[in-house]
Formats: structure tokens, sequence, C-alpha cells
């Protein structure tokens, strides 16, 4: 079986004595390869690249930075086919949507391209007599991201031309169910010029992770995953006084209301719940129908999900794929199960789909719930997976009362057709991005991506302009050159104007 193994200084390193952990083909059902497990000595391996690598690089001017991430780039946008397959692969998305994966990676790198302009910070002149201050943005050192299974491309890609083009090194920790895009991506930063040991891939798991946070050169961790990891990442990073941004989990709800397009609603329902098997962030896995619409909208999103068809990513018919492990797609069969014992309506059935010729693969189908109450606990959990819960409230307060309740604070949206309606609900929600008419609303690479409550642990949201922020330090310079016009001991603090 091949081995995936790590990125360090430039080099791709397999070695025969690490231990290894099957990657499989969602789809089959089988390992397709092994991926390496870095020991403590090999994470210490890539942080003195990045460390050694630092000082060079954070040195070069930020225009030659610029150019590398416009190379960087060019290469991806000429090997996405061959990322997206990778990632169907081991993943299991469709292949449409593996591709639209790396083009929304592809953005964030479009926007660093801009860093010269990112990093000009601010200057003020004359404060006092002869006195100038400027603010300067400057680089953290070495820097780690830790990226979950369900983007294994676009989220390296959310932090790594972030941090790099700020002046950072960065070690990149992968999932271990679909290592194999962080070492495509680190092939093609070094055609694109980016000097070794400036990005480093570590494989692993766990133990991986922990080894890496600790290590006493990094300065600052990157994490997306669930909400329980996102906390003791964050917890971890904390407690060495490094900066950290953890990414949590979600329960992201889409609000109906009366005047809605109950057609328009549902179809964004359908593809926002059941789009990658529903293993996104940002899928809608809560349907809240308000007031008397709510039988009309059940009938719709019911007759669509039917409609969808579950096959292998690489079948060009494919409207969903597998999930990513047997054990996932068991603990989501669980949920189904749990959602029926707690007495919610269950509209259609996922536990039983059948894929011809794929008897093995790990797939759960569209799943719908009708009749949801708040204390269920396919409400009140994440299951990331293709099941949708549809909630009934009587009133726009007691949806956004309801959605504001809830612990997790990703994502919303509303589908109204009233502008005084949106905008309220824009302002009242407790949520860190929403969505009016727009059921996933994941920014632009030029804004940033984060939510609020328990889907975010740190002051930081990703990428955009709030990753520039996060991946460098300000330092405010307050000067000014000898003109033989002042002289004597002032021993009085000096206040502006003087």
């Amino acid at each position: 079986m091949p081995v995936v193994g790590h990125f360090i200084a430039g080099q791709e390193i397999v070695d025969p004595s690490e231990a290894t952990l099957s990657v499989f083909d969602p789809a089959k059902g089988v390992p397709v390869r092994d991926v390496a497990v870095a020991s403590a000595a090999r994470v210490r391996d890539a942080v003195d690249a990045a460390s050694a690598a630092f000082a060079d690089w954070s040195s070069m001017p930020v225009p030659r930075r610029a150019r590398v991430m416009f190379r960087f780039r060019a290469l991806l946008e000429e090997n996405m086919d061959a990322i997206a397959a990778v990632l169907t692969e081991e993943h299991g998305k469709v292949l449409s949507d593996a591709r639209a994966e790396v083009a929304r990676g592809l953005e964030v790198v479009e926007f660093m391209c801009g860093i010269p302009q990112l990093l000009k910070a601010e200057s003020s002149q004359q404060v006092g007599s002869s006195i100038d201050t400027y603010a300067l943005r400057q680089p953290l050192g070495v820097v780690a991201g830790i990226t979950p299974f369900n983007f294994p491309a676009m989220v390296p890609l959310w932090m790594a031309p972030v941090a790099i083009a700020c002046g950072n090194t960065f070690v990149l920790k992968p999932s271990e169910r679909d290592p194999s895009a962080a070492l495509m991506l680190a092939r093609l930063l070094q055609e694109a010029g980016l000097p070794d040991g400036v990005f480093n891939v570590v494989q692993g798991d766990r133990a991986t992770v922990e080894a890496l946070i600790d290590a006493p050169a990094v300065q600052a961790v990157s994490f997306v995953g669930s909400t329980p990891v996102a906390k003791a990442v964050y917890t971890r990073a904390a407690n060495r006084g490094i900066r950290a941004q953890a990414l949590g989990g979600a329960k992201n709800h889409l609000v109906v209301l009366p005047d809605a397009d109950l057609d328009q609603a549902a179809d964004a329902l359908v593809g926002a719940a059941f789009g990658a098997a529903g293993e996104r962030c940002m899928a809608i896995s809560v349907a809240v129908a308000v007031g008397d619409i709510a039988d009309a909208l059940v009938e719709r999103v019911v007759a669509k999900a039917k409609a969808l068809k579950t096959l292998p990513g690489t079948d060009p018919q494919a409207d969903l794929g597998p999930l990513i492990t047997e054990a996932h797609a068991a603990k989501v069969r669980g949920y189904i199960d749990a959602g029926v014992a707690e007495g919610a309506t269950l509209r259609l059935d996922g536990r039983g789909v059948s894929v011809p010729g794929h008897a093995d693969g790990f797939f759960v189908g569209p799943t719908v719930f009708d009749d949801v109450t708040t204390s269920m606990s396919i409400y009140r959990e994440e299951i990331f997976g293709p099941v949708l819960s549809i909630v009934r409230a009587e009133t726009f307060d007691d949806a956004v009362a309801l959605t504001n309740a809830h612990p997790f604070g990703n994502g919303v949206a509303v589908f109204t057709r009233d502008g005084d309606a949106a905008r309220t609900f824009v302002d009242r929600i407790e949520v860190g991005m929403v969505g009016i008419n727009v059921p996933i609303p994941v920014p632009v690479a030029f804004h940033s991506f984060g939510g609020w409550k328990a889907s975010l642990f740190g002051d930081h949201h990703i990428y955009g302009p709030e990753g520039v922020r996060f991946y460098t330090r300000l330092k405010t310079v307050t000067a000014r050159w000898p003109t033989g016009i002042r002289s004597g001991v002032q021993t009085v603090m000096p206040i502006s104007g003087d």
C-alpha cells in the first residue's frame, strides 16, 4: 500500500519505521493508501525547518512574496482537476463540488496577491513637535494549521497563503482521513518558488497535533473542526500564551418567513442540507418554518430531496456521495434512530440507501425530519451528515429566539421578500455569518469567515482582513530626529501636541 508521508524543508519524507493509518475510498469502503503518523521528533523537524526559514522569508521584500502567490494561483488553476480527483477519491464528495472547493481556496490566494496593499498600516505626522507616529504589521514567526477532513484543500488554502504572504512560515497538519491534497499543495508552492522550509506538512493523529501546539517555536495555531476539539486546541494554545483561532461546529438554521417564495426556499434548503452529504460546517441542518407555510414547505422539501441521487462522487449524475468513514456513517444512522425514538416525524429515511456495485461504501441518503423540537438530540447536536430537521415556529420573534438560544452560532439564513424583516433579522440574530435569501452565507475571500458562541474560540475570524490581523502583530513607532531645538531633562509625561 503506498504511504502518504510528510513534506519538510522542501523534501517528501516517508520513513518505514513510522506507524501508519489506513486511508479509505469511502465509495468503495476499501483502503487505497496509508498515511504516516509523525512522532514528536518528526514534528520538531518540521518546526525547526520552519524556524530556520523564517528570517530570510520574513525579510524578503513584500512584492516578491506577492509574486510567489501569483505563480501559486496560476498553478492551482492548472491543477484543479487533479486535486479535485484526489479529493473525491479520499473524501467522497462529487467531482463538481471538489472543483468548487479548490476554486474557493484559490480565491483566498488571489486576495493574498495583494499583500503589499494589505500590510499598509497607519501613520500620523507631527503628533508633537517634530514627532511622527506610524504603525507596522510584522509576522509572528512559525505558525501552525490543523485542518479537517471535509475540506482537505480549501481550509489549508484559507490559512497557509495568508500566513505565508504575511511573512510567517507554516506547518500544516491535515486530516489523516484524506491527507494527499496537502502534499499536492506543498509541491505546487515549491514550484511557485516558495523557499524550502516556509511551508511544511506533518501527517498524523491527535498526538501529532499536541506536539505541534506544544512546540516552543510555534507562535500561533489555526484550527477548524468539531467544537470539543476546537475548545481543547484553543485552551492548550492559550495555556502556552500563543494566539489561536479555533473554529468549531455548527447547527445552521434557515428561517423561512410566510412571504418567502417556497419553491426557492425548498431548493435552497435541499441543496444546502445535502450537498457534500451534509459534511460541511456551513450545511443547513435546521429549517425553521414560520407560520402557516410549514406543510407546504415540508412537502416541497421532501419531494426535492427524494429526487436527489446518492452515488459515488465520480458518477456525473451524483448529487451527493458517501460519508467519510463507516464509523461516521454509523453515527449518522444512530442520530436518525434517535430522532425516531424522540418522536420526530421521519418524512424521508436515508438509512437504507443502496448504491449498485458499492455495497461496502459508506452511504447514507437524504433524510428529512418534521415536527422536531428544541429538546431533541437531532436539534441540539451537530450530526454532520445528510439529515435535515424541520422546526415549526408560530412567529418571526419565535424563530429568532430559538435560533439565538442554540449554543452554536456559525451561520444562519432567512428567506423573505420583506426588506424590513430581513434588516431586523440581521440586527437581532446572534450568529456570525448571515444570509438573506442565500442559503450558505460563506463570505468571499476579501471578507472574513467565522462564527459566534461555540462555533469559534478566539478573537479573529479566518482569512480576509481578519486573517491578516491574526497572522501579524502591531508595532507602533513614535519617532523624533534630533534638531538641536530641544535640550535638557524632561520628567513630565509628554502629551499629544507638545
